[in-house]
């Protein structure tokens, strides 16, 4: 829906706006906390990644206001979303601003609760189940693991790579990065990371069309060009994909068991196989 859907009765006084986080994809991951706002909203914002099935919560007097925004396909500019929810907020709504994942992990919510406070609008969060850890979890991917991983760090892919570590041993997560896949592989490299790193992306997380991709640094972005991959994506790089709940022979090919034979040589051959 990309306009109104139902009318709202105005409140007498000041509105608030509630940030929420979806959660990754899948509609039953929203916390307790999410649904009973989306219960009391007389306005929901919602991006584009936010579960359709979410609107179940709302009332039969809540107005849906789509602010997706797809990459080079924007409903409305942040800068726009921004206004009308000082706009709804002081014409005295509830307002649910529903975002994919979790409102402060590279959703701008922070943003946006800066701008609403700087209005004088009352403005609270409810946390989201994050993407950035949950989808790799979905695929069986700990961002971390004793003797594999212990730390992990969450970029876009529209970032600069040069402060970031640069190991097999510390796990890097990229958001909305398959469009500049290419050049991250090329940034990464250039910065010493082996090319035999593991690395895999992971499609539509939780959904039923949910797709694991798995490769080395050094092949991925053919690969993934090969067959296909976009978004909604998660890309994780580092030794830790190779603990993906997946059969071998489907993301092993011969090719990256040789590779990984050689970087992992403690691994056994039915291992690798």
């Amino acid at each position: 829906m990309n306009s109104e859907t139902r009318t709202t009765t105005a409140r007498t006084g000041a509105g608030t706006v509630t940030l929420v986080g979806a959660g990754p994809g899948a509609a039953d991951l929203i916390t307790l906390a999410g649904a009973r706002a989306l219960a009391g909203a007389d306005v929901v914002l919602m991006d584009r990644l936010a579960p359709r099935e979410l609107l179940e919560h709302t009332g039969p007097g809540t107005r849906v206001i789509d602010v997706g925004k797809a990459p080079g396909a924007h409903v409305a500019t942040q800068d726009q979303i921004n206004v009308r929810l000082v706009a709804e907020a002081r014409a005295g709504h509830r307002v649910v601003r529903l975002k994919g994942g979790d409102p402060y992990v590279l959703g701008r919510g922070g943003e946006e609760a800066a701008f609403l406070r700087e209005h004088g609008i009352d403005v609270s969060v409810v946390p989201g189940v994050t993407s950035a850890v949950s989808v790799p979890a979905a695929a069986g991917i700990p961002v971390t693991h004793r003797g594999l991983a212990t730390g992990f760090t969450v970029v876009t892919g529209h970032e600069e790579l040069g402060d970031v570590p640069v190991r097999a041993d510390h796990t890097l997560v990229v958001l909305m990065g398959v469009a500049r896949l290419e050049s991250t592989v090329a940034a990464l490299r250039s910065r010493g990371l082996d090319g035999t790193t593991p690395v895999a992306i992971v499609e539509r997380g939780f959904l039923p069309d949910q797709r694991s991709t798995i490769a080395t640094l050094a092949t991925i972005a053919a690969r993934a060009r090969a067959i296909g991959v976009s978004n909604p994506a998660v890309i994780v790089i580092g030794d830790v994909v190779t603990l993906a709940d997946m059969e071998r022979e489907d993301f092993f090919t011969s090719a990256l068991a040789a590779e990984q034979s050689a970087a992992h040589p403690n691994l056994t051959a039915k291992e690798l196989s």
